[in-house]
């Protein structure tokens, strides 16, 4: 039987991505092998040479495959809010929603590898690696200019720059829950209930709390 033109290269690509994806989300960037990720994949060395050069690259196209569409999913939610708002501003729940949830929905995805990479994603925050974090900053850039420019309007009576902690604060509740709870299971014991559907009420619950809590009154340092 004749193949596909193309299709197996793109099948070896798949099956490097995701396995790379699995991997690094297990195991972290640095703690991840091209040993690793070749056995997994079912390939050899020069395979993953000749789509990727690198582990470097091969970990910034793994991040792209899904972040991208994420990143356009978000802002095309925010361009529906803009458009209905008409010029108002538009409420900070939903803002939340259009890029907290978003990711969230993604999160909720076990099939189709959502679930995955939001795990790899958490973990990339809560171990940071330069390498990785300076490229995300620059994936990130666009998307989070536009949602931060939403919520100054929405909430103009909160100083901008307590709106950049909070933002950072709920980035960093997000990343630690879709990451797992098994931290916090060490010190707390296991929970009572681990649906992991009610994981996305539960957080925006705990993240739209955040953002309109009482704002911070400040001494003088000592």
């Amino acid at each position: 039987m004749s193949q596909v033109p193309g299709k197996a290269a793109g099948d070896t690509r798949s099956r490097i991505l995701d396995a790379g994806e699995r991997l690094f989300m297990e195991h972290g960037f640095d703690g991840t092998s091209m040993r690793m990720i070749t056995s997994q994949a079912g390939v050899n060395l020069a395979a993953v040479n000749y789509h990727f050069g690198t582990k470097e690259l091969l970990i910034q196209e793994v991040f792209r495959r899904r972040l991208t569409h994420l990143n356009q999913s978000r802002l095309a939610a925010l361009d529906q809010l803009e458009a209905e708002a008409a010029g108002v501003p538009i409420k900070p729940s939903r803002i939340v929603d259009a890029f907290f949830g978003t990711a969230l929905r993604m999160a909720a995805d076990v099939e189709g590898g959502g679930h995955t990479f939001m795990c790899l994603l958490g973990r990339t925050y809560t171990e940071p690696n330069e390498f990785v974090r300076q490229f995300l900053a620059e994936e990130y850039a666009e998307c989070v200019e536009r949602f931060l420019a939403a919520l100054y309007r929405a909430l103009p009576e909160v100083d901008r720059n307590e709106i950049l902690w909070r933002f950072h604060f709920m980035m960093g509740a997000m990343s630690y829950a879709i990451a797992g709870t098994d931290a916090l299971q060490l010190v707390t014991g296991k929970f009572d209930d681990e649906n992991p559907s009610r994981l996305a009420p539960r957080l925006m619950s705990f993240l739209l709390g955040g953002l309109r809590a009482p704002l911070a009154e400040f001494g003088a340092l000592k």
